[in-house]
């Protein structure tokens, strides 16, 4: 029997069927090929009894990630904050990063709209609208949700982004049958509290399935290689190829499409800042 691998704890995995939810093992040859079953793997399971089955075999993958332990995004829902915390491009630019790598789609969610001016949410919103689908949020009234809704479709969405930027929230307006835990704001720190524990899939009352993970909050490094990273910034894309040198990191070299780009507007100078800080980190990375 086909299912998809909802929740997973203490090696126990909990496959959604058409019929119902199981309780499963994994077969111990997975263990002895180094395979681990991860939230959103398409497996087929044998029943042996009411409740319980064992997974036989794991389908092919469309994606995967270690930390979190997820297979399978459709889309990533990068979750920034319009304030507390303040919203940081570096680091949603990273998660943007990450997911075009990924090749999954992308759309960015601007929460708490209401801590801040129409004028100072637009600030955020600029930077990205020609890009990606982005859609402005407020999670405690719920304005906002079912645009989100819409754009989510059907589909697996992960949603990703800083701690405290209220995507346990935002969960809990797009499925009302289970409270997801939410944590609050340190007034020291200013950021988010960590609340999610273990990775679920969770189905929304529009149809979309949400993989709430304790992870793709914050990581170090891109796993991106330098010579690549242009290409995941999609408005670079057009550029690419026009410039003086075939090899042009967009970074000092003369007569440069990309930065010429930035100088005329067509390309975002957050964006652009963004990119120069990710190439120089991920060149000082290899170094060591």
């Amino acid at each position: 029997m086909k299912g998809i691998i909802i929740k997973g704890i203490a090696g126990f995995y909990y496959v959604k069927t058409e019929e119902k939810v199981y309780q499963c093992k994994a077969r111990g040859i997975f263990k002895k090929d180094g395979i681990t079953p991860y939230v959103g793997d398409e497996v087929i399971i044998e029943i042996i009894d009411e409740e319980e089955a064992v997974v036989n075999e794991i389908l092919p993958r469309k994606n995967s990630f270690i930390r979190p332990p997820i297979a399978n995004v459709d889309c990533f829902v990068i979750v920034t904050a319009a304030a507390r915390p303040q919203p940081n491009p570096d680091i949603i630019d990273k998660f943007l990063v990450m997911a075009e790598k990924n090749h999954t789609d992308i759309i960015i969610c601007i929460n708490k709209i209401d801590l801040v001016s129409e004028e100072n949410r637009r600030v955020l919103e600029n930077i990205y609208k020609d890009i990606y689908p982005v859609v402005c949020i407020c999670g405690a009234t719920g304005d906002g949700i079912q645009q989100l809704a819409e754009l989510m479709g059907t589909r697996k969405c992960a949603l990703a982004g800083p701690s405290g930027t209220g995507k346990s929230t935002v969960l809990n307006r797009l499925q009302t049958r289970f409270l997801v835990e939410t944590g609050d704001i340190s007034e020291k720190t200013k950021r988010g509290k960590h609340t999610t524990r273990h990775v679920e899939l969770f189905e929304t009352d529009s149809g979309a399935l949400v993989f709430d993970t304790p992870g793709f909050t914050s990581f170090d490094i891109l796993d991106a290689e330098a010579e690549e990273l242009h290409f995941l910034y999609p408005e670079m894309v057009p550029f690419i190829g026009g410039c003086k040198y075939d090899d042009c990191r967009h970074v000092k070299e003369p007569d440069c499409c990309v930065r010429a780009a930035v100088t005329s507007g067509q390309i975002h100078e957050s964006r652009y800042q963004s990119y120069l800080n990710q190439y120089k980190e991920i060149r000082e990375k290899k170094k060591y």
